[in-house]
C-alpha cells in the first residue's frame, strides 16, 4: 500500500511533526525545514536532528520529505533573485540531509519574463550547481507538478521532462505529482480513461520510474482552471474516484502520498483526521478501478 501522511507543523520542534503524524496513524510525514516565507533560518542543531530522527524511527515513519521555501525561484531572470534562490536551495538540501529526509520537493519556479524556454534552462543549470555543491547527500530532489498560475513552470509534463533531460545527474532527481495541480493544469483524472491517458502521457514524457511522491489534494477550481487552490478529499472537483484509483494502483505501492489539504473545518474539526479516514475507506476498494495496462492504446 502507499504510505499515507500529511504536511505537519514543526512548531515546537521538528520532532513534533513526526509525533503529530504518528498520533493520526500516518506512515510518512512532510514538513518545512524552515519558515517558507523567510530567507534566513537558524541552523538545525545536532539535538534537533537527533530528536526528529528518533521520533521518525520510533513511529516507523518511512520516506519522510520536506517542501522547499516559497521564496525560492530557480527560474527567475533576475540575477540577484536567482543567486539568492540557488544559495537558499543549497541550504535547503543540507537541512533535509541533516534531518535524514528521503526527498526535498521543489516548485520549479516562475519565468517572470514569460520566456519559458529560458526559465527551464535556468532551473536545470541551478540544479546542476546545487548537486555539484552537495555531492555526498542522499536526499533526492523532486520537481513538483504545478497548476500553471501566472508564468510558473511545471504545469506541462514536457517542461518537467526537459528540466530532467538537461540535468547532468538525473538519478538524483524525480517528480512529485500533485493531484490538484495536474487537474488545474488540464490533465483529467476523473474518468478511468482519462486517468489512464494522463499517466500514460506522464510515463511517455517523464517515466513512471521518476514518480517518487504524490500530494493528495482535491481542487476547488475545475479542470484546466490553472488555479492552485486545494480542497478536502472528495470535497472538490475531483471527487473520490481519482483517489481510489491512485491508492489502489499497484504501480504506486510504497510511494509517500501526502495531504496538503485545509487543516481545520468550519467547526474546528481536524481535517487531517477526516481526510485520512476518507482515504483509508478507499484503500483496497477497487470499484471501477482498472489498470492502465489493460486499457486500449490511443491508436486502437
Amino acid at each position: 500500500m502507499p504510505l499515507l501522511g500529511a504536511h505537519m507543523s514543526i512548531a515546537g520542534g521538528y520532532y513534533r511533526a513526526a509525533e503529530a503524524a504518528a498520533a493520526l496513524g500516518m506512515e510518512t510525514v512532510q514538513l518545512f525545514t524552515r519558515s517558507p516565507s523567510q530567507w534566513e533560518a537558524k541552523p538545525i542543531t545536532p539535538d534537533e536532528a537527533r530528536q526528529f530522527h528518533e521520533a521518525v524511527t520510533r513511529h516507523n515513519l518511512r520516506l519522510p520529505l520536506a517542501h522547499d521555501s516559497y521564496l525560492i525561484n530557480l527560474a527567475s531572470p533576475d540575477d540577484a533573485l536567482y543567486r539568492r534562490s540557488v544559495e537558499a536551495f543549497v541550504d535547503e538540501v543540507h537541512r533535509a540531509e541533516t534531518l535524514r529526509l528521503a526527498y526535498l520537493v521543489l516548485h520549479p519556479g516562475t519565468a517572470t519574463d514569460g520566456d519559458i524556454a529560458a526559465g527551464i534552462v535556468r532551473v536545470a543549470r541551478a540544479l546542476d550547481e546545487v548537486q555539484r555543491r552537495c555531492p555526498k547527500v542522499r536526499v533526492a530532489i523532486l520537481l513538483e507538478t504545478t497548476a500553471g498560475q501566472g508564468r510558473t513552470l511545471g504545469c506541462r509534463f514536457e517542461e518537467l521532462a526537459e528540466i530532467l533531460h538537461r540535468g547532468r545527474d538525473p538519478d538524483r532527481l524525480g517528480v512529485c505529482l500533485d493531484t490538484c495541480h495536474v487537474v488545474a493544469a488540464g490533465y483529467p483524472l476523473a474518468a478511468t480513461k482519462d486517468y489512464d491517458a494522463t499517466f500514460a502521457a506522464f510515463d511517455r514524457l517523464i517515466g513512471l520510474d521518476r514518480l517518487r511522491a504524490v500530494h493528495l489534494n482535491d481542487s476547488v477550481q475545475p479542470l484546466g482552471s490553472r488555479v492552485d487552490r486545494h480542497a478536502a478529499i472528495g470535497g472538490g472537483c475531483l471527487g473520490l474516484e481519482p483517489f481510489r484509483r491512485l491508492l489502489n494502483d499497484p504501480r504506486f505501492r510504497e510511494l509517500p502520498m501526502v495531504l496538503e489539504t485545509p487543516k481545520k473545518g468550519p467547526r474546528g474539526e481536524d481535517l487531517d483526521a477526516v481526510n485520512l479516514a476518507t482515504l483509508r475507506t478507499l484503500l483496497g476498494n477497487r470499484r471501477r478501478f482498472r489498470l492502465a495496462s489493460s486499457a486500449p492504446s490511443p491508436s486502437q
